[in-house]
């Protein structure tokens, strides 16, 4: 054979520098930080550090505020250098506050540090003059000012001294400190808020906190009620990306002001939103771009309402989007540096060279030199911050070498196929190219055997030449000679798919398969997938859905490949819909779109859809919806949701449904809410009672939050007294509040007052769109003292050893009007001589109730039962003690049978129930046996169970094992049974005396010898 030689084009590329090389620049692995110095320091030292890895080691220098610092050649009383460290010694603020920068240069170039600022912190004291004092009248608002004196840094917190140092005023609903001015407001001043206070600032970079002149707080009696008035507005406020802020809010008013929170034009607030101090302050945690928008704060009492609007902006520091790299390039060679910064505001791209300014944007050099080698810096920095990327430039030039990348020594082909022979040199500046013998690409297509021999790479540039030489064969091509087939199977089947293929007999072959281009791991799934051994065959067991798809088989040597696929097509339940969307939002209703998933050989029935909205107890808590039209035939892409909750947020996915059953559901839809509508729902339970000191206590149970069906839901509670038109209207905007006490001193009873006073009751709901209905009128009373009489004839009687019955006769109108004072009564019970009367258990039942059931009492012990009437004004006068013992505890082990007798002196064979039949006679004795008239012939079956005896007829637990008894014609009519009791040591489980049940139930016969 003829040995043909090829020199190949040479692949020449950029090398990248590597911290293996003999050398590289400066890199920095610490520099300097911002700092604090305080005057009060023990150490009376600053120490910025600074350290960088080079080869060789890096030299330092430091920079103040652009001026080179002279550390080598003069010596100085307050700077030193340690390492890369400069240590300030006794710092002056004049001299040695500003910005610093670290400097570190080696052979190959110099790079500057980040900037680093030294500040010098204080925290001056408060004026010595006294403050005036605040006078003010209780149920109006109050603020006192903090004034905080001079600082920094300016972040500090603040609080309020009570009287006397060290007690702090915890901040509270009424309550608020301003960590922005540090003024403290009272939004309705209380007898009890009077005293001394002082403003108290504390700097935690410093550790130093200063405190204020003490501020009289004086109130005067005068109990108003004064409309919500918002004080403390957030301003227009700028955070930063991925940073926390805070927002406050508060307002002064009587009753205190309700503060609540929005974000304009969203439903919710952000997730990471938190609301803290009675919601004086709306926290914004990780904030985000998405966060940035209007926010509203209102204040809410039963006199007015006020609210407060302002921006939100979001912007952020730099951050590096596309940096450089250390880059080794040919000498005379084109190169472009470029570095790409996000934020906000958009960021300024600067460079430096070796530590000094060298152009803006993009650096672009159109034949490089070697001065061109050196450190560059890209610096990026907008009005949040400043960050840095430094890499090595170096400009090379050397002769062609093949010594990290040969020519391959053999080379394979195979028949008819693509060859490619890579020749890659290193030289520096590109080399230039002599081709031996043959002048053609480095490609080879429909390579035959003409085309092996020897093949030879010649490179040379001004600074050398060099070749590397590799020899080619072409080897049988891969071919597939028995395909996979397309296919067709059910769920649960099995099916093999056939790949067979002729190749080089001097190379190995291996076959891969994959499904919808993913390679099969046998070793993973080796419950489904199995590859037959010495063949290309694929087994495939109890396919499933998930199975379908093409597989292709490929037929893989060291020199080529080649595939062949097949398209399998399983038959079951239906694929999942997609696209699930809303595309129209209503209050009650939305009309929902989805896209048809595969039927998998069976054609769709028919669609369900399923909501889960934010109360789902859990992540699979879906529930079937009524649709509109009502039934969803295979053909339907949309339809209306219908009878969803107004104001809801409500997620939606689809199934479809064909003659194998239900498929897997679609991905849920986007969440949505529907639309607000006016609520429908009153609140339930209306009722209430008079109180002390004239409080009326109205009370009902709230309306559940998915009945709110809009924002700003809350109450309207309206009473009057019984005989008069008018009617009183309060207004409550805590949608969970369940309770109202109106106090009015016109209420209070009066000498005169014969009668209990009746007020009539109502509760509607309301929401932003609207007022909904009102609850029923309910009557509660007004009671003139608490109740005077007690219930009388108090009876017990024990059911279990856990529990009794109690009843008595109630209190009965006397002519006085008594019986409208009692609302209820309590029932008291305790162990005469094991428990205290104080530790009692009590229970409360309604005054329409005689009697009560009570529970978790303990076995054979001695009780005392009290019951007292009672209504809003307190308890009356206990009953007379009714005392009782409770039952002994049922015993712990079942009896046991012992033998069986019968009059004809035989054996018996005993069974539990009849065939066929569900229940039977019951028999009881005292004794350890039993006479009992003789069964029908049969199949029967005996159980003997211990118990206490109860007056209700229950018996309780401890079956024996159950025996059988086979009777024949011939015995007599009655059976005695005789029977051997395990009988309990403990006196609580003295057994007396046993019930022997015979039921009948099918069963099988067994002979006992």
């Amino acid at each position: 054979m003829a040995v043909t030689a090829l020199v190949l084009l040479v692949l020449s590329s950029s090398l990248s520098h590597t911290d293996d090389a003999t050398g590289y620049g400066p890199i920095f692995e610490e520099e300097p930080l911002d700092i604090v110095y305080t005057k009060e320091s023990p150490d009376r030292l600053i120490s910025m550090n600074c350290r960088a890895r080079a080869n060789p080691a890096p030299t330092y220098r430091w920079r103040r505020d652009n001026w080179e610092i002279k550390l080598m050649e003069l010596p100085n009383e307050h700077y030193s250098l340690v390492g890369g460290n400069l240590i300030i010694n006794n710092p002056e603020e004049k001299k040695h506050a500003g910005t610093y920068v670290c400097v570190a240069k080696n052979v190959y170039g110099t790079v500057i540090s980040k900037e680093a600022k030294v500040k010098f912190g204080y925290l001056e004291e408060f004026p010595d003059e006294e403050r005036d004092p605040v006078t003010v009248k209780e149920g109006q608002g109050a603020v006192l000012l903090c004034a905080p004196p001079k600082r920094w840094p300016t972040e500090v917190t603040f609080r309020w001294i009570y009287n006397e140092f060290p007690v702090f005023l915890h901040p509270d609903k009424r309550r608020f400190v301003s960590q922005s001015t540090g003024n403290l407001y009272i939004s309705k001043v209380e007898a009890s808020d009077a005293g001394n206070y002082s403003c108290y600032v504390f700097n935690p970079q410093i550790g130093k906190g200063v405190y204020s002149k003490f501020i009289p707080l004086i109130s005067t009696e005068e109990k108003k009620r004064y409309k919500a008035d918002l004080v403390v507005k957030f301003p227009d406020t700028t955070a930063m990306l991925n940073y926390n802020v805070t927002l406050e809010c508060f307002a002064l008013g009587n009753p205190a002001p309700h503060i609540v929170w929005r974000k304009i034009g969203a439903t919710d607030l952000p997730a990471s939103a938190q609301v803290s101090m009675s919601g004086a302050l709306l926290h914004l945690y990780n904030v985000q771009y998405e966060d940035s928008a209007g926010y509203e704060c209102e204040a809410i009492n039963q006199k007015w309402q006020d609210w407060h609007q302002a921006w939100l902006y979001v912007e952020a520091a730099p951050e590096w989007a596309v940096t450089i790299n250390n880059t080794q390039k040919d000498v005379g060679s084109e190169h472009t540096m470029s570095c790409v910064a996000n934020g906000k505001p958009g960021p300024y791209i600067r460079w430096l060279k070796d530590g000094y300014s060298y152009g803006k944007g993009e650096l672009k050099f159109s034949s490089l030199t070697f001065e061109d080698s050196g450190m560059y810096q890209c610096i990026a920095e907008n009005y949040w911050g400043i960050i840095y990327a430094s890499a090595e430039l170096r400009v090379i030039a050397c002769a062609p070498t093949f010594e990290l990348n040969p020519v391959k020594k053999y080379l394979l082909g195979a028949n008819n196929g693509r060859v490619v022979i890579e020749c890659k040199p290193r030289a520096a500046p590109r080399p230039r190219i002599s081709l031996w013998e043959f002048d053609f690409n480095v490609k080879i297509l429909n390579a035959t055997r003409n085309d092996e021999g020897v093949y030879t790479c010649l490179a040379e540039n001004d600074r050398g030449k060099a070749n590397s030489t590799g020899t080619l064969t072409i080897t049988e091509a891969t071919q597939i000679t028995v395909a996979p087939e397309d296919t067709q199977v059910m769920v649960g089947e099995e099916v093999h798919l056939q790949c067979q293929a002729s190749f080089d007999p001097s190379l190995d072959i291996t076959f891969i398969w994959s499904l919808d281009f993913r390679v099969i791991d046998f070793y993973l799934e080796w419950k489904h997938y199995e590859r037959i051994m010495d063949s290309g065959e694929l087994k495939i067991m109890n396919v499933q859905l998930r199975h379908e798809g093409r597989y292709t088989c490929t037929a893989q040597t060291v020199v080529d490949n080649v595939t062949a696929s097949a398209d399998l097509k399983v038959k079951g339940l239906p694929a999942p819909p997609g696209g699930v969307r809303v595309e129209e939002i209503r209050d009650t209703s939305v009309k929902l779109v989805w896209n048809r998933g595969a039927d998998h050989g069976n054609p769709i029935l028919g669609y369900t859809i399923q909501t889960r909205d934010v109360y789902a107890l859990t992540e699979v808590d879906w529930r079937d919806a009524s649709t509109s039209p009502t039934a969803l035939d295979g053909m339907s892409v949309m339809a209306d949701v219908v009878d969803l909750y107004p104001w809801m947020e409500y997620e939606f996915r689809v199934y479809a449904t064909n003659e194998f059953g239900d498929g897997e559901a679609s991905i849920p839809s986007m969440k949505i809410k529907t639309w607000d509508a006016v609520p429908v729902v009153a609140p339930t339970n209306v009722g209430g009672y008079g109180g002390k000191d004239g409080e009326l206590i109205i009370t009902w149970t709230p309306v559940q939050p998915q009945y709110f069906y809009g924002k700003k839901f809350g109450y309207v509670v309206a009473f009057k007294p019984h005989d008069d038109v008018d009617w009183w209207y309060e207004t409550i905007s805590d949608p969970e509040t369940r309770r109202y006490v109106h106090r009015d001193s016109s209420f209070r009873v009066k000498s005169n007052d014969f009668q209990v006073r009746e007020f009539q009751v109502k509760v509607k709901t309301f929401n932003s769109k609207g007022d909904g209905p009102y609850s029923l009128s309910t009557t509660i009373y007004y009671p003139r003292d608490v109740p005077s009489e007690s219930p009388t004839d108090v009876y017990s009687r024990p059911v279990s050893s856990h529990e009794a019955l109690v009843w008595w006769i109630p209190v009965m109108d006397t002519g006085t009007g008594l019986q409208q004072y009692i609302d209820g009564y309590q029932v008291k019970y305790w162990r005469k001589y094991d428990d205290t009367e104080p530790g009692a258990n009590r229970i409360f039942v309604p005054a329409s109730m005689n009697q009560t059931r009570l529970e978790n009492m303990l076995p054979d012990s001695h009780y005392l039962i009290e019951v007292r009437a009672y209504n809003g004004a307190g308890v009356g006068p206990p009953s007379e003690h009714c005392e009782m013992f409770t039952k002994r505890a049922p015993p712990s082990v079942a009896p046991q049978m012992w033998r069986y007798i019968s009059y004809s002196g035989k054996w018996l064979y005993v069974m539990f129930r009849k065939t066929g039949y569900i229940t039977g006679p019951i028999y009881m004795t005292g004794w350890h046996f039993i006479d009992f008239p003789m069964p029908q012939v049969g199949d029967y079956e005996l159980e003997v169970r211990g118990h206490v005896w109860v007056d209700c007829g229950r018996f309780d637990r401890n079956n024996s094992h159950i025996n059988f008894l086979h009777l024949l014609k011939d015995v007599q009519s009655f059976l005695n049974l005789l029977l051997s009791v395990c009988l309990p040591s403990t006196k609580q489980s003295t057994v007396s005396p046993y019930r022997m049940t015979c039921l009948a139930v099918q069963s099988t016969n067994v002979t006992l010898l």
